[in-house]
């Protein structure tokens, strides 16, 4: 009975996903065509024979989207909507465990992020043209963005657990999915090129590495991955100190009141 409350649970999740627009565009539609776009205007102002590179370096940072768009955004609007509602509330009056809930939820937004990275792919292999990776780099980019996505949802659960507002979470995680962009240089400027307080912080963001350093080792070759790994347990460290914050009593008793 357990295996089918959670498989109903997940199904349930999937369905909330299906119905929210918000990932399906900047999960899917948005980074496919900024790909192709950017790459396009950046091949023309780059030497032939280094518009393959130019266009692969352009794929590995909007990969950074899917992830952002769909568990950073996509997740806590549809979780702080559920929240105005009183969706987890009604749940728990069903003897479904909160935990139950929250790992139902976790499994949907993996599976949709994981048809996300397939569409992604998909793209690039037919229509863009990009090199080809070693096999452990490709390796290292899918469990990087995997990683990255749970962390990111840890924080936007948390964040919409503590607004409880649409308008609010919305406000927040849209501000923090612009900053990221613009500290990790998807918005056109390098992380070198912003000032010394900024790259400071940037550096402890797991994006800026993939968006910066990934293509130097696309191909193969050795990479440094100590930095990066330091940047994941900070940003872990701290979407999990949010999540504790937002578990404290008085969020949960408010949450469940309304």
């Amino acid at each position: 009975m357990k295996k089918k409350c959670r498989l109903n649970l997940i199904i349930y999740e999937l369905r909330n996903i299906n119905g929210n627009l918000m990932p399906h565009f900047f999960g899917i539609v948005f980074p496919n065509v900024m790909t192709f776009l950017l790459a396009r205007v950046v091949g023309s102002q780059v030497p032939a024979g280094l518009q393959q590179e130019a266009a692969t370096s352009v794929m590995l940072t909007m990969s950074l989207v899917m992830p952002m768009s769909t568990m950073l955004l996509g997740y806590g609007c549809l979780y702080s909507t559920e929240i105005e509602r009183g969706i987890p509330a009604r749940i728990h009056l069903f003897g479904i465990h909160p935990a139950s809930e929250i790992m139902a939820k976790i499994i949907a937004e993996l599976i949709f992020l994981t048809i996300t990275f397939l569409i992604f792919g998909i793209f690039q292999v037919t229509v863009m043209d990009v090199q080809r990776p070693a096999f452990l780099s490709l390796v290292c980019l899918i469990v990087s963005l995997y990683l990255l996505g749970i962390i990111l949802l840890v924080i936007s659960h948390s964040i919409a657990a503590m607004c409880k507002k649409f308008s609010l979470t919305f406000g927040i995680t849209m501000a923090l999915y612009f900053a990221f962009m613009i500290l990790t240089g998807m918005m056109g400027i390098r992380t070198d090129q912003l000032p010394k307080p900024m790259q400071s912080v940037a550096r402890t963001l797991p994006m800026t590495y993939i968006s910066s350093d990934f293509i130097g080792f696309w191909q193969g070759g050795s990479y440094n991955f100590m930095p990066m790994l330091q940047s994941f347990l900070f940003f872990g460290a701290a979407s999990g100190i949010l999540l504790l914050i937002s578990s404290r009593p008085e969020h949960k008793s408010s949450a469940a009141g309304l």
